[in-house]
């Protein structure tokens, strides 16, 4: 039975309040245990009892997402062997039972590298030309690892382990599991935001809202879409005539209705709505000051080549960097134009370079102020994309592809890992996906195969059943 009947349950309250909280729905929020938040006095979420395992070399991790699928022979894995089979039939030996995708049961010819490349930085690291601003002023903080692999092929699956580490849906993002054990830093703001961006290049890759979801974690640990342009969250600002005093008069009204449910009902998800609502009143104030960059020095925004709030890449990633100064936990940036099934040499370019110069001055930015050695950079796709031609683009590649790693106890100037001659299999030093989420728990100081979570009778991790390592070698 109800201890609240329909005329004053919670939505019809707000309903007739005629008050918006703005962000109610919003899923990432404070880690509900204990006595409710109010308006003063607050502290972070905290972490579970026990973590973080170990002292951690990083306390949040930035996700620059390629999505679509980053072509590694194009941009970090050259390849001169393939240059010289340009336009000779692939090599049966490299390509017999393997997943082509839309390939299958077409002749499959090489394709060259579509851009030169050079040794940037005093470490010698192998980039195309078409990261100049990288390559040359980020070279040597850059870990590179080129022998990546997945187990999808297709965008959408691919993109879902990359996240969760399975291909199947429902399943916790790793920003999810972070805040699930590691709690958040902020008070004011989730501790999980993502924001996308676009470009004039490639096709545009959808991205659905469940690759930032919680999945059978607690709601509370779910990521948060910022809007690039415009309110970075819908009905986030007070309407006209509505002060913040008489919003807190609902919050504490709400606030009072639903401790008078949870003394009879004992239901955790009531604690969890109590401190949504705490949170979406506070963003009113913390999400138009985020997003207020005016008061950061003009070097700044030379620097990212923005003013700031054009939904940009390279404004994302201001944002990320105060983003991470407010303590949110994990902060990802998907870019959609990476799928270049055509004019992958024009495409290619134009899309490097709608994200090289925010990304570098991303590394820049964290690192002028002391935050790089305590924040993970992570630069990377869903997988890569083949060395066989499709028309004048190249297919989807799930057997070797190219991620970069900065910050957080990475090696810097360090490359690791190789594709074969051709650029189809890594073959040297192999890097799962899970590999990649074990090693970026163990820096932020947790132990992946301890990190569980009971669902459906089965402790559940990141990183899966299968068997998982901590690359060491990528470490310092």
């Amino acid at each position: 039975m109800s201890l609240l009947p329909p005329s004053i349950a919670r939505r019809t309250f707000l309903k007739h309040s005629g008050v918006s909280l703005g962000g109610m729905a919003l899923g990432t929020l404070l880690h509900g245990a204990g006595t409710p938040a109010t308006a003063a006095g607050l502290s972070p979420a905290a972490a579970l009892e026990g973590y973080p395992h170990f002292p951690p070399r990083a306390k949040r991790i930035i996700w620059l997402y390629m999505a679509g699928g980053m072509t590694h022979i194009d941009t970090f894995d050259n390849k001169p062997k393939l240059a010289e089979l340009h336009g000779q039939p692939m090599p049966e030996s490299v390509t017999a039972g393997q997943q082509i995708a839309q390939l299958q049961g077409q002749k499959l010819n090489c394709f060259a590298p579509q851009h030169p490349f050079r040794q940037w930085g005093k470490s010698g690291q192998s980039m195309a030309e078409i990261w100049p601003e990288l390559g040359s002023r980020c070279a040597d903080d850059l870990c590179i690892v080129r022998s990546l692999h997945t187990d999808a092929i297709n965008h959408d699956p691919a993109h879902t382990f990359m996240n969760t580490g399975t291909m199947n849906a429902g399943r916790p993002a790793m920003g999810s599991w972070l805040l699930y054990g590691l709690g958040s830093e902020s008070v004011n703001l989730p501790g999980f935001v993502v924001m996308v961006s676009t470009g004039g290049f490639g096709q545009k890759q959808p991205i659905a809202s469940r690759q930032w979801h919680s999945g059978f974690l607690p709601g509370q640990y779910q990521g948060v879409e910022f809007r690039s342009t415009g309110d970075p969250v819908l009905y986030a600002r007070s309407p006209g005539g509505v002060s913040l005093d008489r919003q807190r008069g609902v919050v504490d009204a709400v606030r009072r209705l639903d401790e008078l449910a949870d003394r009879r009902l004992h239901d955790p998800e009531i604690t969890t709505r109590i401190n949504q609502y705490e949170l979406a009143f506070r963003m009113q104030t913390s999400v138009p000051e985020l997003m207020d960059v005016s008061n950061e020095p003009q070097h700044i925004f030379d620097l990212y080549g923005t003013q700031g709030g054009d939904g940009s890449f390279a404004s994302n990633c201001l944002l990320a960097r105060r983003l991470a100064e407010r303590g949110v936990r994990f902060i990802q940036l998907y870019h959609r134009d990476w799928d270049h099934h055509g004019a992958v040499k024009e495409h290619s370019a134009g899309t490097a370079k709608e994200v090289d110069r925010g990304a570098a001055a991303l590394l820049t930015d964290l690192k002028q102020r002391g935050m790089l050695d305590d924040t993970i950079v992570v630069f990377g796709s869903e997988f890569g994309r083949t060395p066989m031609a499709q028309g004048n683009g190249r297919d989807h590649h799930l057997a070797g592809f190219t991620m970069w790693f900065a910050g957080g106890g990475f090696k810097p100037g360090f490359s690791y890992g190789a594709t074969d001659d051709l650029g189809y299999h890594a073959v040297e030093n192999r890097v799962s996906v899970h590999d990649v989420h074990a090693t970026l728990l163990q820096q932020m100081g947790i132990d992946h195969a301890r990190f569980t979570y009971k669902f459906q009778g089965l402790d559940s991790k990141l990183t899966g059943v299968e068997e998982a390592r901590v690359v060491h070698e990528l470490l310092t």
